[in-house]
């Protein structure tokens, strides 16, 4: 123990001597505040000068520069007088009073026409050179000469050495003397005291904490509230609660004590964290949940437990929100993906509250867990298979709608876009019919694939039931980005899918609506984008069409049409027209094409290109082509009856109808029926549908062949029309299409191709039907090239049955 002056430390400290020597050593801060004294006063002193010896230099080459302008005011006329006179010695008495001036070292003076007088030497270095003519003026001015006056500036250089060196040691020396003194002054008043406050808080333990800190200064007002004072103040605060901190950790240590042996048998995990979230605690049965011992996680954060499920960032901020919601209600309830020791992830529901002491001040906080795994997988897996598709992971119509209804009101508060698209599979049915529903079920989990593949992350598809699927694209900028996404699934579902080992083409028809252009809320956008879709498989499958307010008009027209035609059947409602097929040459009829017509009540007269795809999409053209072809023969059979003739007839079979597993069944049960001859049935197939090149359509085609009944390539030249199908299947008639046939005698081109199929299908063995033919014209070029059949308005109008029949004895009495 030392005892010193009044107003100085009062410390335990080793000696007198080591603590003097300690304060006698040079302060690490001084040396630094030394060393940026001199290095900015150096700069700020080297920058003044410098611009001073720079001034004086210029007033010095001014003071030449003058001195040049006042030789030539001087001399110039007395010069040129001498020169005028040719008085040689005043000329050069007048040039060596020029040189005897301060810095005028050389003098040139060049006599009209081709003369020079020079004096005096012409100086080294730098120098300034002034120019000026001696004219002599009397009744004109006459140019006798020009005279050079040369100056040299060593003297000014030597000036400058001699003040530069003069500035700048006396700078130095001032700068030093001034920076000691600083040195000093800081040293005294602050850096010694800094010493003293490291010396005591470095002794500063449990033992010495009654004894406070005091500098070696006098006790004025001032110092107390200096910087340095209010840091002793702040230290002796600091020491103050230090003191009173050990009191309350003496008298809680016996309530921790009974706390922890009372919980120590708790079901539930507990932690108990110090008021800096610093685990001071943890029971057995959090040992035996996470697998860490009590030593594992003694001083650590809560965080450094769940670091392992997720980053450090994540874990910081779950525990941030954590110590908000304490601090401002008392509690937080939530669940955690935590990690046991061995990696094991686990779901632990935790509740974390505040100690609190009688004061009501936070001591401490308390960490309850309980593993809930087993309750977290049953609710995950009822969760997700109320939200998503249980066959290819996609999220459900549910979910799929929650999710527009939040995109579209993000889109409201950022002024965006939503697009709504829906999908539709072309031709699923025919899949699942012919490939089984496995193969259906791979085509669907493939085509999910593909059309994710497309989208950004924030985007959704969804599975709807069936084929459809609906994607919906938040934070559009315009509604020209659906449409790009579009391409891009339409180009995706170019390449074919490999169901069971076979090669398929499965396009899609696409619809989309935007949000807010189409729609302000989500169910009408979904019915607009379905809209959509059905106009995409009108253009032809394999496309995606904009929803435009027309669209509504026509969904709600196919909705009613649909609704109508389930009940066309029951009654009665379809009909068979019929247009007759004549034989070009002789004008005799050969057939007839039946066509189906439907009379609704509600909608009027039907035509099949209004009727005919929404039966198609809707399945209903199975029935209804069954019921054709029933019906054709039946009437084929009454003819044959009526005239004693073989009259033949033609259906057209659609490629829905065609591809059901029972289309070849239904047609022989039509002819077993009927009691119609094979050989009068003809079939008329799209080009579409052969370039189907399956097993399946080879098949059909080949068992139709075997039964006698005649296969037609209808519409022959809008479609591929390619050749090496009609040689590769059993067809016996070609029929060329009207958009051909109309301007065959006012387009060349039309009557040169018509004229090429014809002879073509000859060369292949088929017949030729010619339809649209409406002019007689026409009949004369078809006969000139040997077209065997012709069939349009010419002839006659589609009839209904009872009309047809009265067409036909008309025909037959006309031709006998």
């Amino acid at each position: 123990m030392s005892d010193t002056s009044q107003g100085g430390l009062v410390t335990e400290m080793p000696d007198i001597t080591t603590r003097l020597k300690r304060i006698r050593t040079a302060s690490p801060l001084s040396i630094r505040l030394l060393a940026w004294i001199l290095l900015f006063s150096s700069a700020f002193t080297l920058l003044a000068s410098g611009i001073q010896i720079y001034s004086d230099y210029r007033q010095d080459l001014n003071k030449i520069q003058q001195r040049l302008d006042v030789i030539e005011a001087g001399y110039s006329s007395s010069l040129a007088r001498s020169l005028w006179a040719l008085d040689q010695k005043s000329l050069q008495t007048q040039m060596e009073g020029i040189l005897s001036l301060p810095d005028i070292d050389h003098l040139r003076l060049r006599i009209e026409p081709d003369s020079e007088l020079v004096m005096g030497q012409s100086p080294r270095g730098d120098l300034l050179s002034h120019s000026f003519d001696l004219v002599y003026r009397d009744d004109e001015p006459f140019n006798l000469g020009r005279i050079t006056i040369t100056a040299g500036l060593e003297r000014v250089y030597q000036d400058l050495r001699h003040r530069v060196g003069v500035i700048i040691a006396t700078q130095f020396f001032t700068i030093f003397f001034i920076s000691i003194l600083i040195l000093w002054i800081f040293r005294h008043l602050v850096t010694r005291h800094l010493t003293a406050m490291a010396v005591y808080t470095r002794d500063l333990s449990l033992k010495t904490l009654s004894r406070p800190l005091k500098l070696e200064r006098p006790d004025t007002p001032g110092n107390r509230r200096d910087e340095l004072g209010l840091v002793t103040d702040a230290i002796n605060e600091m020491r103050e609660r230090l003191n009173e901190d050990v009191a309350r950790r003496e008298r809680d240590a016996a309530d921790i004590l009974k706390f922890s042996q009372a919980i120590e048998q708790s079901p539930s995990s507990v932690l108990i964290c110090d008021r800096q979230w610093h685990i001071e605690y943890a029971n057995q049965k959090f040992s035996q949940l996470t697998g860490y011992t009590q030593d594992d996680i003694i001083g650590k954060h809560p965080s450094a437990l769940v670091e392992q499920s997720m980053n450090s960032r994540e874990a910081w901020h779950l525990w941030q929100a954590i110590r908000l919601q304490v601090k401002r209600v008392g509690v937080w309830q939530g669940e955690v993906n935590s990690v046991r020791r061995n990696g094991e992830r686990y779901w632990e529901q935790l509740v974390v509250t505040p100690i609190k002491d009688s004061n009501s001040d936070t001591t401490g906080y308390l960490i309850l867990g309980e593993d809930i795994s087993i309750r977290k997988r049953y609710e995950q897996q009822l969760l997700r298979q109320a939200n998503y598709d249980v066959l290819t992971g996609l999220p459900n119509r549910m979910l799929a709608l929650d999710r527009l209804k939040l995109a579209i009101a993000q889109a409201r508060r950022d002024e965006t876009q939503v697009g709504v698209m829906f999908l539709d599979l072309d031709n699923f049915k025919h899949i699942n019919d012919t490939l089984g529903h496995d193969a259906g079920d791979t085509l669907l989990i493939e085509a999910s694939k593909r059309v994710s593949s497309c989208l950004r992350g924030t985007s959704t598809v969804a599975r709807l039931g069936g084929d459809e699927f609906l994607v919906v694209l938040p934070g559009l900028s315009g509604p020209d980005a659906a449409c790009q996404v579009a391409d891009r699934i339409l180009k995706t579902f170019s390449t074919p899918f490999m169901l069971g080992g076979q090669e398929v083409f499965v396009t899609t028809s696409i619809g989309i609506a935007t949000f807010p252009q189409d729609s302000d809320n989500s169910g009408t956008l979904l019915q607009h984008a379905d809209a959509a879709m059905y106009e995409a498989k009108h253009k032809g499958k394999s496309a995606y069409s904009r929803f435009t307010p027309e669209m509504t008009e026509v969904s709600h027209e196919r909705l009613q049409m649909e609704s109508y035609m389930r009940k066309a059947m029951e009654l009665g409602e379809f009909e068979l027209y019929f247009q007759p097929i004549i034989d070009t040459h002789s004008g005799k009829l050969v057939s007839a094409e039946a066509l189906l017509r439907w009379n609704n009540p509600a909608l009027g007269m039907v035509m099949p290109d209004r009727f005919i795809p929404l039966a198609e999409e809707t399945g209903l053209i199975i029935p209804i082509g069954e019921w054709v072809i029933q019906e054709a023969c039946k009437a084929a059979r009454n003819w044959q009856t009526l005239t004693g003739n073989p009259i033949g007839v033609a259906v057209n079979v659609s490629p829905r109808q065609f591809r059901d597993p029972g289309f070849t069944d239904a047609v022989m049960r039509a002819l077993d029926a009927s009691g119609l001859s094979p050989e009068l049935l003809e079939l008329e197939i799209t080009e579409r549908l052969i370039l189907d090149n399956s097993i399946e359509t080879a098949d059909i085609l080949r068992k139709l062949d075997r039964s006698g009944i005649r296969l037609t390539v209808d519409d022959f030249g809008t479609g591929y029309s390619a050749l090496s199908y009609l040689k590769s299947y059993p067809f016996d008639t070609l029929k060329i299409d009207k958009s051909f046939i109309q301007d065959v005698m006012t387009e060349n081109d039309d009557a040169s191709l018509v004229r090429a199929i014809i002879t073509m299908a000859h060369s292949l063995g088929l017949t030729v039907v010619a339809e649209g033919v409406e002019a007689e014209a026409q009949t004369h070029f078809l006969k000139e090239e040997h077209c065997d059949y012709s069939q349009g308005y010419f002839y006659s109008t589609p009839l209904p049955e009872q009309d047809f029949i009265q067409w036909l004895d008309t025909n037959e009495r006309a031709s006998t």
